[in-house]
């Protein structure tokens, strides 16, 4: 059993759903990035997400766009965050880790040595943001042969017969756009029902909504609407290097899941 699976099985026995928070790795330095992390257990995040610094985040709003500055200005590679992510799985043995990244990082590496790195460094998934399923088979190969899920988004205008190929392929969690356009944090939230109903009807990996969830009811209404749990990431990113303040964003968000 993954990760993953004992993470919703446990929340589920429990009455609970799941909270994801999502960092930039190496932002604003590896030091201040690996406590943040740190911090976002201790305030009872279910399951971590993170990026790995890109110069072209196309799914990214300003927010964690500005966050893959920072830490690209600070010295961050790939390779010093499989170092980072090592040294939190060493710390946090339980919870599940995925890094959200883009197809250049992973091809310029070499899909198989980058899922390679992946797995020696303890993460339990990787979501290519823009690689669609239908460009996906080399990625989900690769993921399959180091024992690394391959998340999925979902959006509510895909297509149906396209959600059959997502909820074949995909495994871990699948991430569930909540909003058109890039991540950010505003008011601008889908809870769409129906999609997370044809998820799971097709027995798609639980859906997890992201993209825009920044408040407690925005967590509430996901869980309402039928998904497993909600991602929140620029939320957290804008609250900076104080760890107090994650920590206790955090705990506010797990709350609205139980």
């Amino acid at each position: 059993m993954s990760r993953y699976e004992r993470m919703f099985e446990g929340l589920a026995g429990r009455g609970e759903g799941a909270f994801g928070g999502f960092l930039m790795l190496g932002d604003p330095d590896f030091e201040t990035s690996a406590a943040l992390l740190d911090s976002l257990v201790d305030g009872g995040c279910d399951m971590i997400e993170v990026g790995i610094p890109f110069s072209d985040p196309v799914a990214d709003g300003p927010v964690i766009q500005a966050a893959a500055v920072r830490a690209i200005a600070a010295g961050a590679t790939p390779a010093r965050c499989f170092e980072l992510l090592a040294a939190f799985r060493a710390r946090q043995p339980d919870v599940p880790v995925g890094i959200l990244t883009y197809a250049n990082l992973v091809v310029a590496r070499g899909r198989e040595a980058f899922y390679a790195a992946a797995a020696a460094a303890g993460v339990d998934s990787v979501l290519v943001a823009d690689v669609p399923v239908a460009e996906a088979a080399p990625f989900l190969a690769a993921a399959a042969g180091q024992g690394v899920d391959p998340v999925l988004i979902a959006a509510p205008n895909t297509p149906d017969s396209t959600l059959e190929r997502i909820a074949r392929a995909g495994r871990g969690y699948t991430y569930c756009v909540a909003r058109a356009g890039v991540t950010g944090a505003d008011s601008e939230v889908r809870f769409d029902s129906a999609l997370l109903g044809r998820l799971r009807a097709l027995g798609a990996a639980p859906p997890v909504l992201g993209f825009g969830i920044s408040r407690p009811e925005h967590v509430r209404k996901a869980l309402d609407a039928g998904a497993a749990g909600a991602i929140s990431g620029s939320a957290i990113v804008t609250l900076g290097a104080d760890r107090d303040s994650v920590r206790r964003f955090a705990a506010g968000m797990k709350a609205a899941t139980r």
